[in-house]
């Protein structure tokens, strides 16, 4: 049985909080005269108005009966968020239907970062800055859910999250969770302002600055440019922020950790280590691979090569020139990078970086174990042996993963795209990366894409969002049965 008084009661505090996000975006195009003033205030009345009537009063003692509410709850918070954040989009006339809108609106909340939009620059800067806010929410999503959580269920252990096929221990998050999460989300904040700061002292404008920080901590994508950070690439702005994106794809925790001086923490987090050694390896790869095939200077190729592998190991997104452009083997490098992701607890997208390690390590032990059949050889993280149950629901993970990557890429050849653009742009997607190679690479855009294969590759991002199986179990004959 599922409590659905409690998931309508969640729901409706999203709207609410959503809403204010858009009277928040409406004062500020008071402030910025676009003229947009009208259509966040529409907006926010018809969510806020929306979660009112939701809004279900719980008893003293009200129950959920299960982790079913956890996973309706995580599928129905981004739908909500999307749904509902289409309505600036349509009531500004910044795009011609629903299905643009909702592509839009879908890959700011999924923190994709693909658009339809095809001249940015001309967009209000109400709806530039709605198009940034929508990824920062969503990239601070899991985050927002729990502190509407727990103050509703202060006694009930609730699963909101799949991170059982992380890879991880699945700890139940516990309502002194409420305390940490505040903290993540002070963190998030000022990281973000930090990056607004740095980037307007680099010369970027302000407002500019605020959009890309938002889209970046997020690991979004979003640009204020029809040439993405092309359009404001001096050396000292891509340092800032192809720095900031490496911090996204790092764990929140860690981070915190970091600002308190617990260094022991991050030296002995295997997944950390990992992280930075494969990210150092393939900058150093792309580097000599840009210099030797492409003729780059070594100056020039070791920073679009730290800049382009981080911004897609991270899952940002983000561009300075047309890698569509650059020798196979570099394109291939970067289409392998497509399936990383960063760390588990970042805001960033794809397998994830946990679930490379413990492969890793699993076939290690598997290989040991061929020539020592008896020995058990644990596959160990952080001190802490991994169960086998979770190496399987791992392995269930990945494999899955790649079936739905493969499928998508049939349909979305069905649709008059090559087997380039085909499959880069489901693996695309699914990690919530934004662009991907052949038609739709840097500089290109998703407008020419037909309505229904908008609706799907809008399903695809948030199918990766959602980490896969929190989706797909939904479909599962033994979710619904008591």
């Amino acid at each position: 049985m599922v409590n659905f008084r409690i998931i309508a009661r969640i729901l409706s505090l999203v709207l609410i909080i959503e809403g204010i996000m858009m009277l928040l975006s409406s004062g500020i195009s008071v402030i910025l005269k676009d003229g947009l003033a009208s259509a966040f205030l529409y907006s926010a009345i018809i969510t806020v108005v929306t979660g009112i009537i939701a809004f279900t009063p719980l008893r003293a003692d009200e129950k959920i009966y299960g982790n079913r509410e956890g996973y309706l709850i995580v599928t129905a918070t981004w739908l909500i968020f999307s749904l509902f954040g289409t309505l600036p989009f349509l009531f500004s006339g910044s795009t011609d239907n629903f299905a643009d809108a909702l592509f839009e609106s879908m890959s700011g909340f999924t923190t994709t970062g693909a658009t339809i939009l095809t001249d940015i620059e001309s967009l209000p800067r109400g709806i530039l800055l709605w198009r940034s806010l929508t990824q920062w929410i969503g990239g601070i999503g899991i985050i927002f859910i729990s502190l509407t959580v727990f103050p509703i269920i202060k006694s009930v252990n609730i699963q909101l999250s799949a991170s059982e096929f992380s890879g991880q221990l699945a700890d139940k998050i516990q309502p002194r969770f409420i305390e940490s999460a505040k903290r993540l989300v002070t963190i998030y904040i000022l990281l973000t302002g930090l990056q607004a700061g740095l980037l307007t002292l680099a010369g970027m404008p302000f407002f500019d600055s605020v959009c890309h920080s938002l889209s970046t901590l997020s690991t979004g994508g979003f640009s204020t440019s029809n040439s993405g950070i092309a359009a404001f690439a001096t050396p000292g702005i891509k340092i800032i922020i192809t720095i900031f994106m490496f911090i996204a794809g790092i764990n929140l925790p860690l981070i915190y950790f970091a600002l308190k001086g617990n260094f022991r923490k991050i030296v002995f987090n295997n997944e950390f280590g990992f992280y930075i050694l494969l990210t150092i390896a393939f900058i150093i790869i792309g580097s000599v691979v840009l210099f030797l095939q492409n003729g780059a200077m070594p100056g020039k190729a070791i920073s679009d090569s730290a800049f382009h592998i981080v911004s897609i190991i991270s899952t940002t997104g983000y561009y300075t020139t047309d890698f569509n452009q650059w020798s196979n083997l570099m394109i291939m490098i970067m289409f392998i990078l497509m399936f990383t992701g960063g760390t588990a607890g970042s805001t960033s997208g794809g397998i994830k970086i946990i679930r490379l390690l413990l492969v890793t390590k699993n076939y290690r032990k598997e290989l040991h174990r061929v020539i020592h059949p008896n020995a058990l050889i644990p596959v160990r993280l952080d001190e802490h042996n991994v169960s086998q149950n979770n190496i399987y629901y791992l392995l269930i993970f990945i494999t899955l993963y790649f079936i739905v990557i493969c499928a998508s890429a049939f349909i979305i050849s069905f649709m008059g795209y090559d087997i380039v653009t085909s499959f880069s742009t489901a693996a695309s997607m699914l990690a919530n990366i934004g662009p991907s190679f052949g038609e739709f690479g840097p500089f290109s855009n998703y407008s020419e894409v037909p309505v229904a294969g908008k609706y799907f590759l809008s399903g695809l991002m948030l199918i990766g969002r959602l980490e896969l199986l929190t989706f797909l179990i939904l479909f599962s004959k033994s979710f619904y049965r008591h």
